[in-house]
């Protein structure tokens, strides 16, 4: 009797083992989601990031890219990226990632959300995240919004202090909400500064490339602006931009750098620069997936609250400037500062 109870124990103590190895038992929660026990590592979900540039652009594209990096360091995931990818592209290479059973497909520009929304449709099992996206239309498209505007109202808070004569040259790669939201702080911002100084004249001359990578047309846009009277440059266009920053340097103008840190490119020229800390956006927002914290049909938006935006200042750039950008971020987060009444639309 002993000898056929100790077997019985024996039998459902190889079950019980059995069942925990294999999954076996209740895997998720009330709400369907998996347990902790059954959630995926960072390294086993498929994460791709599409990119319409080269990493190295000193920009746009080099910041996202700087938030993969951070992400494949501090979290532990694996993703991946493809550079340069043309506006003919978008939708077969989105296509492409989703058919591969890719849990998250990420893509670094507001032109993309077209696409994504066309092909997330056909794949709800895959997150799509546009980063300065703003569709939201369906479960599984969960738009990613740095409020660029906020990094600009610091940007022209720069400029117009810097400024002597009041006269701003402004570019962009493509005229959309965000960018024409982000220009119309940044130039208002300036030219209010200017005319509290003193300089009744102050304005500013904004113009489109309707292109991110054309480096000569770039230096030609900034050049004619330059030439008709403007000391301070501030372009938001990728590479396009590396182009116009080169007519500063040799027409001998400031630049306020954006997006990344173009200081680096020559300091006497790009004398301060609002950086994109996207280290810590892409981290915030992969760990939030990774918890399965990310709703679709939502827009997440991060700024200055979340210390998005790092101020860079060379030696070229007086104290008082730096303390009224800081007091400016203090003002911010108290909630003194309003920024839509500044929008163009």
């Amino acid at each position: 009797m002993k000898k056929k109870v100790a077997t019985l124990l024996v039998i459902v103590l190889a079950f019980a083992i059995l069942a925990a190895g294999c999954g076996g038992g209740d895997t998720k929660k009330e709400d369907g989601t998996p347990s902790p026990a059954a959630a995926k590592a960072a390294s086993d979900y498929k994460i791709v990031l599409i990119l319409p540039g080269a990493v190295n652009d000193q920009g746009w594209n080099a910041s996202n890219y700087a938030g993969l990096v951070a992400c494949n360091k501090d979290l532990g995931t694996n993703m991946e990226f493809v550079e340069n990818v043309q506006s003919a592209d978008f939708e077969s290479t989105f296509r492409e990632y989703a058919e591969r059973g890719y849990d998250l497909v990420m893509a670094a520009g507001s032109q993309f959300d077209e696409a994504a929304a066309a092909v997330a449709a056909n794949y709800p099992k895959t997150m799509f995240m546009v980063v300065n996206g703003s569709n939201c239309s369906l479960d599984n498209l969960s738009p990613l919004f740095p409020k660029e505007y906020e990094g600009s109202y610091l940007a022209g808070i720069i400029a117009g202090n810097i400024s002597k004569s009041g006269k701003f040259a402004m570019i962009g790669g493509e005229s959309n909400q965000a960018m024409e939201h982000l220009m119309s702080v940044y130039g208002k911002t300036a030219v209010s500064i200017c005319k509290e100084k003193g300089i009744a004249d102050a304005s500013y001359n904004l113009a489109y490339a309707n292109s991110w990578s054309d480096v000569a047309l770039g230096k030609q846009m900034a050049e004619s602006m330059i030439d008709q009277g403007a000391d301070v440059l501030f372009v938001y266009a990728n590479e396009l931009g590396l182009g116009a920053i080169d007519a500063a340097i040799e027409k001998g103008i400031k630049v306020v750098g954006y997006s990344s840190d173009q200081t680096t490119i020559d300091p006497k020229t790009v004398v301060a620069s609002i950086s994109f800390d996207f280290a810590t956006m892409y981290k915030w927002a992969i760990n939030a997936y990774l918890k399965g914290e990310l709703a679709g049909k939502t827009v997440h938006e991060v700024g200055i609250n979340e210390d998005i935006f790092v101020p860079v200042f060379t030696e070229n750039v007086p104290q008082e400037v730096v303390d009224a950008v800081k007091t400016a971020i203090s003002d911010y987060k108290a909630g003194k500062v309003d920024l839509k009444p500044l929008f163009d639309d």
